[in-house]
């Protein structure tokens, strides 16, 4: 029998606040800190690396609204509006 090793990641979450009614996600990469330019978040969304609400995603220009999320690696960020932050 063989034995399998699995490693489970822990999960990371944050919260982004927004004052806008949304935020294009190459411009959530930034501001999260994941991406340091434009270029970058681009590489990393066609490079399939970002998952939006769960579900891989490769529209740079993609709109996430309160109650949306990211994840990058280990680590989630949950869009909120900035009167509804913590």
């Amino acid at each position: 029998m063989k034995k399998i090793k699995v490693r489970l990641l822990e999960i990371e979450e944050n919260e982004l606040p927004i004052k806008t009614e949304f935020i294009k996600l190459d411009s959530a990469l930034k501001l999260s800190n994941i991406a340091s330019t434009g270029g970058h978040a681009k590489i990393l969304i066609e490079e399939e690396r970002i998952k939006v609400n769960g579900e891989k995603c490769l529209v740079r220009g993609k709109k996430l609204f309160p109650g949306d999320n990211f994840e990058y690696r280990n680590q989630r960020f949950l869009i909120v509006s900035l009167n509804e932050s913590k």
